[in-house]
C-alpha cells in the first residue's frame, strides 16, 4: 500500500503543481498564443499540456522510485534537486508569461536544465529507470529553449 501511496502522491503533487501554474497564467498563455511572433517549429498550443501531462507524469513516476529506494547521500541529493528544478519549472511560467520577461525566462531555463541534468545524475545513483524517465524532459526543455530563444530575439 505504502508503495502506491508514494507512486499517487509523487505523480498527484507534481501533475497538480503544473496544473496549478497553468490556471495561474492562463491570460499570458493565451497572450502568448495569440499575439507573440513564434520562431519556426513551433508546435500548435495543444501540444504544451499534453507535453507536460506525460513530462510531469514521468517525473512524479521517477520521484516515487527514488523515494522508495534504500536511504543515501544521492537519494536525498536527487530529493532536494527535484524540488529544487519544480520550483524553477514552475517560476519559468511566470517569468515568461506574465513577466514576459523572454530574456530572464531563457536564462532561468538554462539553470533548470543544469538542475535537471544534476537530479538525473543523482537519480541514476539510486535507480537508473528513474534517470532514464528524465531524458524526455530534458529533451523538451532543449526544445524549450530554442522555443524561449527564438521568442525573444523576434520579439
Amino acid at each position: 500500500m505504502k508503495t502506491i501511496l508514494t507512486y499517487v502522491i509523487s505523480i498527484l503533487v507534481t501533475e497538480l503543481s503544473g496544473f496549478a501554474v497553468g490556471m495561474l497564467t492562463r491570460s499570458g498563455t493565451q497572450a502568448y498564443a495569440e499575439s507573440i511572433t513564434k520562431p519556426p517549429l513551433s508546435p500548435p498550443g495543444i501540444v504544451f499540456p499534453i507535453a507536460w501531462t506525460i513530462l510531469y507524469g514521468l517525473m512524479g513516476i521517477g520521484l516515487a522510485r527514488v523515494l522508495l529506494a534504500e536511504s543515501s547521500e544521492w537519494r536525498t541529493r536527487g530529493i532536494i534537486l527535484y524540488v529544487v528544478q519544480l520550483v524553477l519549472n514552475l517560476a519559468w511560467c511566470f517569468i515568461f508569461f506574465s513577466a514576459k520577461r523572454y530574456d530572464l525566462a531563457f536564462f532561468e531555463l538554462v539553470i533548470m536544465f543544469a538542475a535537471v541534468v544534476a537530479m538525473s545524475i543523482c537519480f541514476r545513483k539510486v535507480d537508473k529507470p528513474s534517470q532514464m524517465m528524465q531524458i524526455p524532459y530534458l529533451c523538451w526543455l532543449v526544445f524549450a529553449g530554442y522555443l524561449n530563444s527564438g521568442v525573444w530575439f523576434l520579439q
